[in-house]
């Protein structure tokens, strides 16, 4: 009964777009079930669409949310700057200049984080070129 009233609403939503369920979500965008109902709950992604049994019934409006989500996640964005700016975006175009401001200090946090991994990986090729030399020489030389 649960399919076919689930193919009811398929049915009639045909014009919104393809609509999908939870578990197809989680594995398009490879983020949990539980991720994607905990970024709902703090506001990372806006409230999802329920069917009129209760489940989520993800829209296309819906699944651009959790792509950016996945996205900005990836990037090294807090879960409170992400839920933010969602809250930014839903307030309305009077909100511009807050998000741009949101997006501008988090960009400068990743410029942060990534010249860190550039040094990081500057160390890591030092050694392992120090290390290719041992296997060669049979001698461990610290330049």
């Amino acid at each position: 009964m649960l399919h076919y009233q689930r193919r009811i609403v398929f049915d009639r939503a045909k014009d919104e777009g393809e609509r999908m369920t939870i578990s197809e979500v989680s594995k398009k965008y490879g983020i949990s079930q539980d991720t994607l109902r905990y970024y709902e709950r703090v506001g990372v992604i806006p409230p999802v669409h329920r069917m009129k049994n209760g489940l989520r019934d993800y829209t296309e409006e819906d699944c651009g949310w959790v792509e950016l989500a996945g996205c900005m996640r990836r990037a090294g964005l807090p879960v409170d700057a992400l839920a933010e700016y969602v809250r930014l975006c839903q307030a309305g175009d009077g909100t511009f200049k807050e998000r741009r401001d949101l997006l501008l200090r988090q960009k400068g946090q990743l410029a942060m984080q990534m010249k860190a991994m550039e040094e990081s990986m500057e160390r890591l090729n030092y050694k392992i070129s120090c290390y290719d030399k041992a296997v060669k020489t049979g001698q461990l030389v610290w330049d």
